[in-house]
C-alpha cells in the first residue's frame, strides 16, 4: 500500500501544479520534518484538495482538505547500563479538514493560509490537532502554482512541523 501511495503521488506531483485561484485546485507535496518529528520521521508525502472562492479584490477564501503520510524512520536510542535500542518508527497518515485563503501581492506572487484540524492515524489509533500552515505562492500563467509552506499541528503543548514544497493545479476560473 505505501509503494502504491508513493508511486501515486510522484506521478500526480509531476503531473499537476497549484494554482490558488477561484475553483477546484489539486495538488502534492513533499516535506521536510523539523525539530523533534525529524528524529522519528525521514519525510512527508500528501495530496491537497480545495476549493476557493473570490471574495474580493485578488482574495480567495475556500475549505481544503488532503491526505498526508509522515513516514516513520529507524531511531537508536541507549538506556545507560542496558544497551542500545533501534526502533522503527510507525508512518503517521494525516488528513487535513481547513479553512484555507490566498492573497495575490502581485500578479504572479501570493501569500496563503491553511488552519484547521488535523485528523492522525497510526497502527490502528486516532488522534486529532489544531493544523496551521502559512505559505508562500509563486503563480505560473492561468492554472498553476508552486508553493512553499510550513505546516504545523499542536495539541496541549506539543507539536509538530515540516516545510513542504507543493505544486498543484486549478481546475476553474
Amino acid at each position: 500500500m505505501k509503494k502504491l501511495f508513493l508511486g501515486a503521488a510522484f506521478a500526480l506531483f509531476g503531473a499537476v501544479a497549484v494554482n490558488a485561484q477561484q475553483g477546484f485546485n489539486l495538488g502534492a507535496h513533499v516535506g521536510l520534518p523539523m525539530g523533534d518529528a525529524k528524529d522519528t520521521t525521514s519525510f512527508t508525502l500528501g495530496l491537497d484538495a480545495s476549493y476557493l472562492w473570490p471574495v474580493g479584490t485578488d482574495f480567495y477564501a475556500g475549505i481544503g482538505t488532503g491526505y498526508q503520510a509522515w513516514l516513520g524512520k529507524d531511531y537508536t536510542y541507549s538506556i545507560p547500563g542496558m544497551g542500545t535500542y533501534t526502533v522503527k518508527a510507525t508512518t503517521v497518515n494525516v488528513v487535513p479538514l481547513v479553512a484555507t485563503a490566498l492573497y495575490k501581492v502581485a500578479p504572479n506572487f501570493g501569500l496563503g493560509l491553511d488552519l484547521g484540524y488535523g485528523l492522525m492515524f497510526a497502527n490502528g489509533n486516532n488522534d486529532g490537532a489544531f493544523y496551521y500552515q502559512p505559505k508562500v505562492s509563486y503563480i505560473m500563467g492561468n492554472n498553476g502554482n508552486v508553493w512553499l509552506g510550513y505546516e504545523g499541528m499542536s495539541k496541549n503543548g506539543s507539536s509538530v512541523s515540516s516545510l513542504n514544497l507543493g505544486y498543484s493545479y486549478s481546475f476553474g476560473k
